[in-house]
C-alpha cells in the first residue's frame, strides 16, 4: 500500500471567488476546488455576502479533506480579504450580517471619532487610514455601538474574517496584526499599538489577545486531527512568497480590480499629502508597516473597455494584440489634454483623485485603436504616479507585477518604458496569497528554489525610441 502524500490546505476566501487548495510538499498545488455564492442582502437591505453559507462550505470541505485517506493533511491555514469582521456572541453564533466593506458609512459617525482626536488628517495619520468608509473596518464597532445597540449589545467577540473561519475550525478566538493594521482606524502605527479611541469607546474588550500570525492550534474535525493556522489578510500573504525569493529590496504591484502598490521596506511615516492621494499602510508578518498606494486600476479598464466597444461598435482581441508603435508614438508626442483619458470609475481613487463625475469623449478619436492606446497609455502613467507614491524615499531598483495586469504585455512594457531606470518583472504566480499562508504553517526545504520556479519571473523590457518619462 503507497504511503499517503503530505499536504497543506488553504482556504482562499476573496469577496467574489471562495477557493481551497491542497499543496504538496513541493508547493505544487496538487487539487483546487472553486465555488462562488449569490449575495443576499443585511438588514439593511444591502448587498451582502452569505456568512451561513461560507461557513457551511469550509466544514464541509474540511471534513472531507481530513477524512481523505490518500493525503495527510499536515496543515489548514486561511488567506482571506480584509476590512470585514464577524462579531459573535457567547455561543459563538454571529450576531449581525457579514457587512459589505462598500456599504456606505455615515459621514457623521467618522467626524464624531476623528473630531475627538485631533480632526480628520490627524486622526487618518496617526492610523495610517484614508478616510475609506466601511473599509475602515474598526469604525464598524462604532457604527453597530450607536446605530444598531441591540445588536451590539450581544456581540461578545469580534473577529476579522480569516479569524473567524480558523475558528470555525479550532474554537479559538484571535486576531492579528495583517487584519488590524489593514486601514482599519485601530491601530497607531506611530505608538505600534491600538488607537486609544478604542479604548475610549470601551471597545478593546471585544477584541481576543493578539497572536503571531503564524500561529497554529490542534484541530479535530470528526475523527482527524490536523494543525490549523489563526489566517492571515490576503494582501499580506501575498507578499510572503517574494520576501522570501528576493533578497534586494523591491515593490510588489499587485494587480486587479484594484491595483495596490506595495513597499516593504519603507520606513518614512505616511504624509497628508500621501493620505490625499489614496496612500495607506498594511502591516506585514511581522507586524512591520509596508507602505502601500492604490488604484481602481482593472475597475476603470474594464468600464473604457466596455464604453470603447460601446462607441465603435466592435468587439475586439485582446487589448495587447492590438498594439501599434506609431499610433503610440503619437499620441504620446501630442500629449494632447484634449484625449487624455478622464476617470470615470477610478475618479476617486489613486493619486489625482477628484469629486466630479466628467466623462472622457471617445468622439475625439478616428477609431477604438486610437482611443485605446490613449486609454493604456494613461492608466499605465497614472499607475507609475501610484508606485512613485509607495516607493518614497525607498531605494528599489525592482517592481514585481501580479495579477491580471501581469498578462497584459502591452500594459507592462508601457510601465517599463516610463520606469527605464527600474528592473520591472511580470510574474506568473496566480494563487500568491493561498500560497503565503501555506508557507506561514509549513516548512519546506529548498523553498527558495521551490518558489523561483513558481514566480515565473519575466523581465519586462521597455518599448524602443519611445520616449515618454514624465508623460502626463
Amino acid at each position: 500500500m503507497s504511503s499517503k502524500k503530505s499536504v497543506t490546505a488553504v482556504f482562499d476566501i476573496g469577496r467574489t471567488n471562495k477557493k481551497f487548495f491542497l499543496f504538496d510538499n513541493n508547493l505544487s498545488i496538487i487539487k483546487t476546488r472553486k465555488t462562488e455564492f449569490e449575495e443576499i442582502t443585511d438588514d439593511d437591505g444591502y448587498p451582502s455576502d452569505d456568512l451561513n453559507a461560507i461557513k457551511r462550505w469550509v466544514l464541509e470541505i474540511a471534513h472531507d479533506t481530513l477524512s481523505d485517506r490518500s493525503i495527510d493533511v499536515k496543515a489548514i491555514n486561511i488567506s482571506a480579504y480584509g476590512a470585514t469582521m464577524v462579531h459573535i456572541d457567547k455561543d459563538g453564533k454571529p450576531v449581525t450580517p457579514l457587512y459589505n466593506y462598500l456599504k456606505p458609512y455615515p459621514n457623521e459617525l467618522f467626524d464624531e471619532i476623528a473630531d475627538q482626536y485631533g480632526g480628520q488628517e490627524h486622526f487618518n495619520l496617526e492610523t495610517a487610514s484614508p478616510s475609506l468608509g466601511m473599509l475602515n473596518a474598526g469604525l464598524q464597532l462604532y457604527w453597530l455601538k450607536n446605530r444598531k445597540p441591540d445588536l451590539f449589545k450581544k456581540i461578545h467577540t469580534s473577529l476579522f474574517l480569516p479569524q473567524y473561519i480558523s475558528y470555525l475550525l479550532t474554537g479559538e478566538k484571535t486576531i492579528e496584526k495583517t487584519s488590524i493594521g489593514c486601514h482599519t482606524c485601530m491601530w497607531d502605527f506611530r505608538e505600534d499599538q491600538y488607537h486609544r479611541w478604542l479604548k475610549d469607546e470601551d471597545l478593546l474588550k471585544l477584541l481576543p489577545e493578539i497572536k503571531p500570525v503564524n500561529q497554529s492550534f490542534d484541530c479535530k474535525i470528526g475523527n482527524c486531527r490536523t494543525k490549523t493556522g489563526i489566517g492571515i489578510h490576503d494582501s499580506s500573504a501575498a507578499l510572503i512568497p517574494y520576501l522570501q525569493v528576493f533578497d534586494d529590496p523591491f515593490l510588489l504591484l499587485s494587480t486587479g480590480t484594484w491595483s495596490v502598490a506595495m513597499n516593504p521596506i519603507a520606513t518614512d511615516p505616511l504624509t497628508i499629502e500621501e493620505l490625499n492621494r489614496d496612500c495607506l499602510t498594511y502591516m506585514n508578518i511581522a507586524g512591520k508597516p509596508v507602505k502601500s498606494s492604490r488604484f481602481l486600476l482593472g475597475g476603470e479598464y474594464s468600464h473604457q473597455l466596455k464604453k470603447m466597444d460601446d462607441h465603435f461598435g466592435a468587439n475586439h482581441q485582446k487589448p495587447e494584440d492590438e498594439l501599434d508603435l506609431t499610433i503610440l508614438k503619437k499620441l504620446a508626442a501630442e500629449a494632447s489634454s484634449e484625449k487624455k483619458l478622464v476617470l470615470e470609475k477610478g475618479n476617486r481613487s489613486g493619486p489625482f483623485p477628484t469629486k466630479g463625475d466628467q466623462k472622457w469623449d471617445l468622439n475625439r478619436f478616428s477609431s477604438y485603436r486610437e482611443a485605446l492606446h490613449q486609454c493604456m497609455l494613461d492608466l499605465a502613467a497614472i499607475q507609475v504616479e501610484s508606485i512613485k507614491l509607495a516607493i518614497g524615499n525607498s531605494n528599489i531598483n525592482q517592481i514585481i507585477i501580479t495579477g491580471g495586469f501581469s498578462k497584459n504585455h502591452f500594459f507592462c512594457r508601457l510601465l517599463a518604458t516610463m520606469f527605464p531606470e527600474k528592473e520591472f518583472y511580470s510574474a506568473k504566480l496566480e494563487v500568491a496569497s493561498a500560497l503565503g499562508a501555506a508557507l506561514l504553517t509549513s516548512s519546506h526545504e529548498n523553498s527558495k528554489k521551490l518558489l523561483n520556479e513558481k514566480l515565473e519571473l519575466t523581465l519586462q523590457s521597455p518599448f524602443e525610441n519611445l520616449h515618454i518619462e514624465g508623460y502626463r
